[in-house]
């Protein structure tokens, strides 16, 4: 038995991103997807015949969301120190160990209970790629069971046992860097992708952070940095400087920094849930992007500085607080995020391109913007599989044969496009 194909058609606006370097999208378009790829896009008027059929009713497909940044494993919650926050108390690095705390005390089935729990808004939000990462257990034990458990469900790993320094090392940094750079770096490098260190006051410095990247690197893993978080630091010239696939958060940069930004190969990932949930300064986006800076877009969900998972509310940040268009935005968090991760097979609708798509319940991409905290996702498509659909889709009518038939439409309920 041969694969089957399934033609998408009546598609309001198909944004491709194929080109890599900028947005792209399509009016009145389809895509045909076959054997988990995408095998055909272009005007719905000339699209090729297919197994099976859906009729996106005039609604927005988009590839799937890219989240490059996200600490899923862990335990426990900090809802008080949010409150705290927004009551006036400045955010600091220390309320990680709050999280270690709670993390070391957990059970296998409980960490991961809670990650699947994550994962699944994540696909309910539109994100199909996501990276994981460690750092919230310090320990060798517990860094290798998170990346352990992260490997998972993900293929992108990050190894963060540089996220602080743990309580039980504070008079000794440099005993923790030897840890992070021997035993427990042995233990996570087999379930892992990435190496990452938080080259920040109150965690890393820029001597200590090149010593962890480089040992990262000697076993096998690419290196990725949060720089220039809290202030001006170090951290995004480490990055630059260490081949790094992005340096995120870029809160503080002076035109150094910038510049090197530039010149190299490192994306610029920017979090604007954290500073929504810290009430931070945003990233100057129009200044990186003015710049030529590639620039991603990622959600940190974390327990601490954002809890969100929700790839749509970073775009709508980015675009009212950011002043990114929308276009750049829904790229930020599309191919930006893939580049942030050097894939080339996601975060575009590309022919040969992994089949991971998204349809929105609206008519165009900006409504990720323009409707902000409503949910827009109406089904999700990874590798060519639908693997999750809301409430706009008319049951039992979601798929028909399409070869000689009808596609079926995905309407609301009641008949009306939703």
């Amino acid at each position: 038995m041969g694969t089957q194909s399934t033609l998408i058609t009546n598609i309001g606006e198909l944004v491709t991103n194929a080109g890599g370097s900028q947005f792209e999208a399509l009016g009145d378009a389809a895509v045909v997807i076959e054997d988990g790829r995408v095998a055909w896009t272009g005007r719905a008027r000339g699209a090729p015949a297919a197994d099976e059929a859906v009729d996106a009713a005039g609604r927005a497909v988009l590839p799937g969301f890219v989240d490059s940044h996200a600490h899923l494993v862990f335990a426990g919650e900090r809802g008080v120190e949010f409150a705290a926050r927004m009551a006036g108390l400045p955010y600091h690095a220390g309320g990680i160990r709050a999280t270690v705390a709670a993390t070391r005390a957990a059970s296998d089935a409980e960490l991961g209970q809670n990650l699947r729990a994550l994962a699944a808004e994540m696909l309910a939000q539109g994100t199909t790629t996501f990276e994981c990462k460690s750092g919230y257990g310090l320990t060798v034990a517990d860094e290798a069971r998170s990346v352990a458990l992260a490997a998972k469900i993900t293929p992108e790993v990050t190894y963060l046992g540089a996220h602080v320094v743990p309580a039980e090392f504070e008079t000794d940094p440099a005993g923790y860097v030897s840890l992070v750079c021997g035993p427990m770096l042995d233990a996570c490098a087999p379930h892992a992708r990435w190496v990452d260190v938080f080259c920040e006051r109150g965690a890393f410095d820029a001597d200590q952070a090149r010593a962890i990247l480089a040992a990262g690197r000697a076993a096998g893993l690419l290196p990725r940095v949060h720089a220039n978080q809290l202030g001006h630091g170090p951290g995004v010239q480490v990055a630059v400087d260490a081949g790094a696939a992005s340096a995120d958060h870029c809160t503080y940069l002076s035109d150094a920094d910038v510049d090197a930004l530039a010149a190299s190969q490192t994306t610029a990932t920017l979090l604007p849930g954290v500073e929504f949930s810290t009430r931070q300064p945003y990233p100057e986006a129009r200044r990186l992007i003015a710049a030529g800076v590639p620039v991603a877009i990622a959600t940190d969900c974390n327990p601490g500085s954002c809890f969100s998972s929700s790839m749509p509310f970073c775009i709508a940040l980015a675009v009212r607080e950011m002043r990114m268009t929308t276009q750049e935005a829904v790229w930020a968090a599309t191919a930006g995020g893939a580049r942030a991760l050097r894939r080339t097979d996601v975060g575009h609708l590309g022919v040969g391109a992994r089949a991971d798509l998204v349809l929105l319940g609206a008519p165009s991409h900006a409504y990720l913007a323009y409707r902000p905290g409503v949910p827009l996702i109406a089904a999700v498509w990874q590798g060519g599989i639908l693997t999750w659909q809301g409430g706009g889709w008319r049951d039992g009518a979601r798929r028909s044969g399409a070869r000689g038939g009808s596609a079926p439409d995905c309407s609301a309920p009641d008949g009306s496009a939703s």
